[in-house]
């Protein structure tokens, strides 16, 4: 009986041995999204209604609040994807930014200035100057492609252009790898989200076209898909203009799958208003992130990005995300947006 025992442990322990052996490496990637709540500069432009912005309205150390701002960005953007990887998001779409110099600034921060990240622009037409960009490491990520799509609208009740901002596509190589990024912020639900639904739907046509562009050259496209859409992920403009899906199962070809679905249906989300969790920040992909392949990318897992230090830990809204400006001033905190991220793997060779 001991040497059957023995026989046993030492074929256990051959066959364990092995499988360490032969325990696959893999690469992982961070790609994230923050809307880093009016990040604007202390100079009033003239061609734009940036004396509105949260910090134009401060009366006192305008400077210093920017820098807190700034640093305070600078540490959660860091933060992102540490769980996994030791270099930060490799990609990272922002909003609510001002400009090419606040975006300068802040990857010059010295919790980032070591990740070396490029930075993709356009300015765009919205009234008050608020931009989308997309962050990348040099090492990790080469562009090859930019532009900025334009969200026209009209005011249904005077037909007045309606300004906002546009939708920004990225295409390069991800380790060596052709990847595309559409990073959005449709406009907004003020007049109510009735009213302003129309905005949304045709922020989410314009999405499609971008989508099918792509997927017309290349059937096989990685696309993913980020934002702060102000919309959650069960509205019309995702379940019947993008036609995104819950379930992986469910995404067909040239289909869209959305992980951020499940967060938003246990009740999670990212931003919050009258004690009501909307999910407005998410990250889509198309079906060929999909599979368990992992000779190329594939999606490994989502998350919304909500540690302690960003939320409010006391007081009427405890629990909400820790936010910068509120009543004229400046709280010392990050922003009203939780970040949101995905893990993107392949097997190392």
């Amino acid at each position: 009986m001991n040497k059957l025992h023995i026989s046993v442990f030492l074929i256990m322990a051959l066959l364990l041995l092995k499988a360490y052996a032969q325990e696959k490496k893999y690469i992982i990637h961070t790609i994230g999204f923050y809307n880093l709540e009016n990040l604007f500069d202390t100079i009033n432009d003239p061609n734009t209604f940036d004396e509105y912005s949260p910090i134009m309205e401060i009366k006192t150390n305008k400077s210093e609040v920017f820098s807190k701002k700034i640093t305070n960005m600078a540490k959660v953007i860091a933060d992102m994807g540490s769980q996994f990887t030791q270099h930060g998001p490799s990609l990272l779409g922002v909003a609510e930014i001002e400009n090419v110099m606040v975006l300068e600034t802040l990857v010059n921060q010295p919790e980032l200035v070591d990740k070396d990240f490029g930075i993709i622009h356009f300015n765009s037409p919205d009234v008050r100057g608020i931009d989308v960009a997309l962050l990348y490491q040099k090492k990790l990520f080469t562009p090859t492609h930019s532009s900025r799509h334009e969200l026209k609208l009209f005011d249904v009740s005077n037909a007045k252009r309606d300004y906002t901002r546009d939708q920004l596509l990225v295409s390069g190589l991800l380790n060596n790898e052709q990847i595309h990024i559409i990073v959005n912020h449709w406009p907004s639900r003020r007049g109510g989200e009735d009213r302003s639904r129309y905005k949304r739907l045709a922020a989410a046509k314009l999405n499609k076209h971008i989508i099918d562009s792509l997927q017309s050259k290349n059937p096989n496209a990685k696309i993913v898909i980020m934002g702060d859409f102000n919309d959650d992920p069960c509205n019309d403009s995702f379940k019947n203009i993008l036609k995104s899906k819950r379930h992986k199962k469910e995404v067909g070809f040239k289909g869209i799958y959305n992980p951020f679905e499940n967060f938003f249906k246990r009740g999670l989300g990212t931003t919050a208003y009258r004690d009501k969790w909307s999910l407005f920040d998410q990250i889509l992909i198309t079906k060929p992130l999909l599979g368990n392949d992992y000779s190329s990318f594939r999606f490994y897992k989502a998350g919304i990005f909500n540690k302690d230090y960003i939320i409010n830990q006391k007081g009427r809204y405890k629990g909400y995300p820790f936010r910068s400006f509120s009543n004229g001033r400046f709280t010392g905190g990050f922003s009203d947006h939780f970040p949101v991220y995905i893990y993107l793997i392949k097997e190392a060779r």
